[in-house]
C-alpha cells in the first residue's frame, strides 16, 4: 500500500506520517502548523501544502498539552431555573455550543444556585476547562466574586455593575422603557407592574425601565399597583387581584413566566382580554405567542447572546481583543393584546 492511500485512507495521519514523508524534522512539522518559530517560506508552503492533501487533523489532546489548554469551555446553568425559564437556557446552551464547535472548542455544563457553585468549583479546580460562561447574573453574585478570585477568563450572560466583568445582554432598560413608552403614549394610563425576583439582574433592569418611561414623560407611576418578587403562582393570583380591584388599564409582566400565570388568573375570573384589561410582557416566548389573542412582548434573540458569549469567551482565552459590553438586538412587537 502506498503512503497516498494509506492516509487517505480512514487513519488520521500524524505529525510523525508527515515528518517521515517529507523527510523534515517533527519539530519543523509543528512550527508550520502552529505559525511559531522560524520556517523557511518554501518549507511552510511544502508542510501546508501536504497537509491540505491529506485532510491532516491536529489530535485535540496533544494539541491542549503543547498550548496547556483543555479546548473545552463550561457553561453554568442555574440549577433552580424553573420549567418556563428552561427554553432560554437551552436556547443560550445551543448559541453557545455553535460557536465552540466553529473554534474546535467542546462545552461541558454544569450547574449553580445563588448559594451553592460546588460543581464550578470542581471544574476549575479540576482543570477541566479554559474559561467559563455565566448564564445568569445575580446581585449578590457567588459565581462572579469566585471566577474573579480564580482568574480563570468568563463571561457573564446578563448585565453587571461591575465594569471589569466581560457582558453580553440585551438592553433590558432601554427596551422596557421603550415599550412602556409606547403603551403610556397609546392612551393607556394607569399600568400595573407585575415583576421577578429582584435579586436577579435581569429583572432589575426591567424594573428600571419601566419606572423611567414615567419619569421620561413626567407621569408618576402607581406605587399601589407595583408588585416587585412574583415568585410563585399564589402571589400572582394575590396582586392580578388587587390590580383589577383598583381598576388598571394594564399589565406588564417581566417575563413570560409571570405573564402566563396572569393571563391563567384572569381567564379563570371571566376576564376579557383586551377588552376588560390589556396586557404585555417584558420577555416573549412561544407560550405568549401561542396565547388568543397574542401577547405584546419584548422579543430577543436568546440563541445570538450564546453565539456572542461563546465566541467573546474563547477570544478571551486566544488572547484576542473584545469588547467590554456586547448588546444583542431586541425587538418590540405590539400584538393584540394591548390593542
Amino acid at each position: 500500500m502506498n503512503s497516498d492511500n494509506r492516509h487517505n485512507g480512514s487513519r488520521n495521519i500524524t505529525i510523525s506520517d508527515i515528518a517521515r514523508e517529507l523527510n523534515l524534522s517533527k519539530t519543523t512539522i509543528s512550527r508550520a502548523i502552529s505559525g511559531k518559530g522560524r520556517i523557511g517560506e518554501a518549507t511552510r508552503k511544502k508542510i501546508l501544502d501536504y497537509i491540505k492533501l491529506h485532510n491532516y487533523k491536529p489530535n485535540v489532546i496533544a494539541k491542549g498539552l503543547a498550548q496547556k489548554k483543555t479546548f473545552n469551555i463550561g457553561v453554568i446553568l442555574p440549577a433552580d431555573a424553573n420549567l418556563t425559564e428552561i427554553p432560554f437556557f437551552q436556547n443560550c446552551l445551543m448559541g453557545i455550543c455553535e460557536a465552540a464547535a466553529g473554534r474546535d472548542y467542546d462545552v461541558v455544563v454544569a450547574t449553580a444556585t445563588e448559594d451553592d457553585i460546588t460543581f464550578l468549583k470542581r471544574l476549575i479546580d479540576n482543570q477541566k476547562v479554559d474559561g467559563i460562561v455565566l448564564t445568569r447574573s445575580l446581585v449578590n453574585d457567588l459565581p462572579v466574586s469566585y471566577l474573579k478570585e480564580t482568574g480563570i477568563p468568563f463571561v457573564l450572560i446578563g448585565s453587571n455593575e461591575d465594569d471589569e466583568i466581560v457582558q453580553i445582554d440585551s438592553n433590558h432598560t432601554e427596551g422596557c422603557c421603550e415599550l412602556t413608552s409606547i403603551l403610556l403614549k397609546s392612551g393607556i394610563k394607569n399600568i400595573a407592574l407585575l415583576a421577578g425576583n429582584q435579586n436577579h439582574m435581569v429583572n432589575r433592569s426591567r424594573y428600571a425601565g419601566f419606572l423611567k418611561a414615567y419619569e421620561d414623560l413626567g407621569i408618576e407611576a402607581d406605587d399601589s399597583i407595583i408588585f416587585p418578587d412574583m415568585n410563585n403562582n399564589i402571589l400572582i393570583q394575590r396582586a392580578v387581584g388587587i390590580i383589577m380591584s383598583k381598576g388598571a388599564d394594564c399589565i406588564i409582566c417581566s417575563d413570560d413566566y409571570i405573564c402566563s400565570r396572569a393571563l391563567a388568573t384572569l381567564e379563570e375570573e371571566g376576564y376579557s382580554i383586551p377588552k376588560d384589561i390589556t396586557i404585555a410582557s417584558f420577555y416573549n416566548s412561544v407560550n405568549l405567542e401561542n396565547h388568543n389573542p397574542p401577547v405584546t412582548a419584548l422579543k430577543i434573540n436568546v440563541k445570538e447572546l450564546g453565539i456572542t458569549a461563546g465566541k467573546t469567551l474563547i477570544n478571551m482565552i486566544s488572547g484576542e481583543g473584545i469588547e467590554q459590553r456586547t448588546w444583542v438586538n431586541y425587538e418590540i412587537a405590539i400584538k393584540k393584546s394591548t390593542s
